[in-house]
């Protein structure tokens, strides 16, 4: 179950998640498309980011969006009905548990989950509960990224700290900040064949500057940004110090600096 969704329900947290799935449209969803007719569910769907994308891929699907928070849910339908090019009429919400989901056996074609299972304390368990409401044929789609994966220029030994504390947090409340890494043995033990895992590389220098706004600052430092209270108050890091770390994020954002992170993208069949 999910022990604590260490980014919080703001709404900058809200904002964030928007620019984050924004940016990265084309590098996470070019390929998210499914076979006009199908029925998608898309578990853990929160204020519905990924969801718009998924739906103006996929206008000739029917996609049911689940979450268990129904304020998540709330947003969600007012972020829909606010986009003139989406009519909404191809999204079901509903209100259910990514662990024991309220449908019945082999009821949908495919299963997309997005920066779900980072948040899980039995990330395994959801997965098998997913292959149990797929068809035989149908796909599971996970994209998930992997804090571990962080590089960048200049260097900086406080922000990595910063990131160090996200880690640590998002541990102490039941998830994996790294797990991008292990989404194919994930998948393999849920029973998925045929399973295939793409890294999704973001590069950021100043030559791409909708990545150094979109990505850099308003994605990946704001997420950090985001833990600095609570990192602070736990004792794992001082004030000055993530301060520090945070500049020296900024700092990459500068004409010689650059960003790198890897997201895994993994694709799996239910077979028999």
């Amino acid at each position: 179950m999910i022990s604590g969704y260490v980014h919080g329900y703001s709404s900058r947290e809200t904002d964030r998640l928007a620019d984050q799935a924004h940016t990265l449209t084309e590098i996470l969803h070019h390929d998210t498309r499914f076979p006009p007719g199908s029925h998608i569910l898309e578990a853990g769907c929160g204020t519905g980011s990924q969801t718009i994308i998924i739906s103006r891929q996929n206008p000739e699907c029917i996609i049911h969006s689940m979450d268990i928070s129904p304020s998540s849910l709330q947003i969600a339908r007012e972020r829909i009905n606010a986009f003139s090019d989406i009519s909404g009429t191809n999204i079901v919400f509903q209100e259910g548990d990514i662990h024991a989901l309220p449908f019945e056996d082999q009821t949908f074609d495919h299963v997309f989950i997005c920066f779900v299972l980072e948040h899980l304390a039995s990330p395994l368990d959801a997965l098998i509960e997913q292959r149990r409401v797929l068809k035989p044929g149908g796909t599971l789609t996970v994209i998930e990224g992997d804090h571990g994966s962080v590089f960048f220029f200049p260097p900086g030994d406080a922000a990595m700290q910063a990131i160090a504390c996200q880690i640590e947090l998002q541990h102490r409340a039941g998830g994996d900040a790294c797990i991008g890494r292990k989404l194919y043995p994930l998948l393999i033990s849920a029973g998925f064949s045929c399973t295939k895992v793409s890294p999704r590389m973001v590069y950021v220098d100043a030559g791409r500057p909708e990545l150094v706004e979109g990505f850099t600052k308003k994605t990946f430092t704001a997420m950090i940004e985001g833990v600095k209270d609570e990192a602070v108050r736990s004792g794992m890091i001082s004030e000055e110090r993530f301060a520090t770390g945070v500049e020296e994020l900024y700092r990459t954002c500068e004409p010689d600096g650059t960003f790198c992170y890897s997201f895994f993208k993994a694709t799996g069949i239910k077979s028999g």
